[in-house]
């Protein structure tokens, strides 16, 4: 059984429905492997028929940071260019693009976005084939792309997504995978190691430490990138901490002046070339007497570095799908720590309606 995440015993009812829904996560990714796969074959099957030769990648928020680990798995394993793209240039400047031979793909939990609908409807009339990944099989963006990937995380009650943001990983690496001729036996153990992650995350006495913190960087390389991104969205939305998102080669371009022993850092770090590329960081860091805490690998902790370890043996490019989870764990830690319910930030809302 999966140990209950961190929660102050004097409101036990704060980040009830958060913690619900982190802890569902195994459950949710081997549905999605379970019920999923097929239907996400046969698009990946008209994609490559499809022969796109560019691939734009539209979606906010927690679903932004879904869209980049994308960008990085799409380049690295299939080497076809991709961009994020700015849905408001046609949504409030009405712009007009030219799109032929492009796969825009527009991520959203909710489906509900004006912005990501319009912008889909607008990049399907300018000549791109258009897909729409949601948890919203009947929202109005799956309607107005011309494939959908239901990515069957469940209802997600809480404000934070967390459940969803886990099977939009999953479901965009098996696009992937399947795109490029890919069997999914990388992922077969994924709810089992997502299982084993949850057991492992215990952010209790990481979560103490920073309670009084104000300002925590966090940053990764390559896959790891997304996570970092995630993780100060989460920080940000539950704790109220200015939580700031580097990847490790643009925080040695100037920020890395800012840290000090006052600010944490948060490293993602997995085994591969990404953690690779982050060791020269880490190092930095460790001459500015920065605390440290190492997501992932405790093989990359230098010094007095904390470290939440993950399960061993994982491929880098689905890594991601676990890092996150002891990091919502501990944004819910500190958000309850803090006597916040992270259930319902303040001036939040589920769907946010941008255009």
């Amino acid at each position: 059984m999966t140990p209950a995440s961190p929660v102050d015993p004097a409101a036990p009812t704060l980040g009830r429905l958060m913690t619900a829904e982190i802890d569902e996560q195994p459950a949710v990714l081997a549905r999605l492997l379970d019920e999923g796969l097929a239907p996400i074959r046969q698009v990946a099957e008209q994609i490559r028929r499809a022969e796109p030769r560019f691939v734009m990648l539209a979606a906010r928020g927690t679903s932004d940071h879904a869209a980049l680990y994308a960008k990085y798995l799409i380049e690295i394993t299939l080497g076809l260019p991709v961009a994020l793209a700015s849905p408001s240039t046609v949504t409030v400047y009405d712009a007009q693009p030219h799109l032929k031979d492009v796969l825009w793909i527009a991520v959203s939990q909710s489906g509900g976005s004006p912005d990501l609908i319009g912008s889909t409807d607008a990049a399907r009339r300018a000549g791109a084939h258009t897909l729409a990944l949601t948890n919203a099989p009947d929202s109005a963006l799956a309607a107005t792309a011309q494939w959908h990937v239901d990515v069957r995380a469940g209802v997600e009650k809480a404000v934070a997504a967390t459940k969803s943001y886990t099977a939009e990983l999953l479901a965009l690496w098996l696009l992937v995978d399947a795109w490029r001729g890919g069997d999914a036996t990388v992922a077969k153990d994924l709810p089992e190691q997502a299982a084993r992650t949850l057991e492992l995350a215990d952010v209790a006495a990481v979560a103490a430490r920073y309670r009084f913190v104000d300002k925590i960087v966090t940053t990764g390389r390559g896959y790891a990138y997304p996570t970092a991104r995630e993780a100060a969205l989460k920080l940000m939305e539950t704790s109220y901490v200015s939580a700031h998102a580097f990847s490790g080669a643009d925080l040695m371009h100037g920020p890395l002046a800012m840290i000090d022993v006052d600010r944490p850092v948060i490293a993602v770090v997995s085994a591969g070339p990404g953690g690779e590329a982050l060791r020269p960081v880490l190092e930095r860091l460790h001459e500015r007497d920065a605390d440290v805490c190492i997501v992932g690998d405790p093989g990359f902790a230098l010094g007095e570095d904390t470290v939440i370890r993950l399960p061993d043996g994982v491929d880098e490019s689905i890594a991601p799908i676990l890092q996150i989870m002891p990091l919502q764990r501990l944004a819910c830690a500190i958000a309850v720590a803090r006597h916040h319910d992270p259930d319902e930030p303040r001036g939040l809302l589920k769907v946010t309606l941008t255009r």
